[in-house]
């Protein structure tokens, strides 16, 4: 009597992966069912860090101010592990305090971490906009003056936030006419400080109009392909930040931390002109 024939208990259809079951989605030896969940808190971190990180820089979250994880947490619909993650990072750049026993608070602004930072954003800055006199072509220079037409705007309407905006993208134009955009991209990482107390001294009367003048002679020394009078021009605009941290300070006492420190003292031969 002939034997009936079966498949083989291994045989699988056409197209069909070794070990999987038809109708059934394959399993996966690294456990991927748990990466969209790891994926999406990464997600909500990120998002969660870029906002708070925004809010402090512009000083919506003034130094001081309390950060409750419960209602960040709500604010975004998650749990809190991606807010505790997000404040984390926000420990690490300096723009947040955590205090296990305490809390979490926006940190105050550091006073003598400031020249520092200046110092090093006009080096990287001279840098580019030497590069920038000698290679902007004419639709660049356009581009740049354009974008002192729109400061004037935001200066007209009191848009401080918009001013703010339209500063920041002069600077990173002229890192991207020099053929460097990743000086600007350098000096972000080391001006978050010089930006808080930035957005302080907005508000000053004559300060934005004083800034939109240094601006208008830097795009001028552009155009006239002279990099050692941008490059002037630029140590002179930069260097200013730092005239008014005394006033800032004394207005703001709670928002800042330590002082300034003294400028080096001239030497008698500095001092008397010979």
């Amino acid at each position: 009597m002939a034997s009936t024939s079966r498949p083989a208990l291994d045989a699988q259809p056409p197209g069909t992966a070794p070990g999987t079951v038809p109708g059934k989605a394959p399993k996966t030896v690294l456990g991927t069912a748990k990466e969209p969940r790891l994926s999406a808190r990464a997600t909500a971190t990120a998002e969660i860090y870029r906002s708070l990180r925004g809010d402090i820089v512009a000083m919506r979250r003034k130094p001081g101010e309390p950060i409750v994880e419960k209602h960040v947490a709500e604010s975004f619909g998650v749990s809190r592990t991606p807010v505790r993650e997000a404040l984390l990072r926000l420990a690490d750049d300096g723009l947040v305090e955590i205090f296990p026993q305490s809390g979490t608070f926006v940190a105050r602004i550091p006073v003598n971490a400031l020249p520092e930072a200046v110092v090093i954003r006009t080096s990287l800055e001279c840098t580019a906009v030497r590069y920038a006199a000698v290679r902007a072509a004419r639709s660049q220079i356009a581009a740049l003056r354009a974008n002192i037409l729109l400061q004037q705007e935001t200066m007209a309407a009191g848009d401080l936030d918009g001013f703010h905006e339209a500063d920041e993208e002069f600077h990173r134009l002229i890192s991207e006419i020099a053929g460097f955009p990743g000086l600007w991209n350098m000096a972000q990482q080391v001006k978050v400080q010089v930006d808080r107390y930035r957005r302080l001294t907005l508000p000053e009367p004559g300060r934005i109009p004083h800034v939109l003048a240094e601006h208008g002679g830097i795009v001028d020394a552009i155009a006239a392909r002279d990099p050692a009078e941008a490059e002037r021009l630029m140590t002179i605009h930069l260097g200013a930040l730092l005239e008014s941290v005394p006033d800032t300070q004394g207005a703001n006492p709670f928002f800042f931390s330590g002082t300034q420190p003294d400028a080096p003292s001239k030497t008698k031969t500095e001092s008397t002109p010979s």
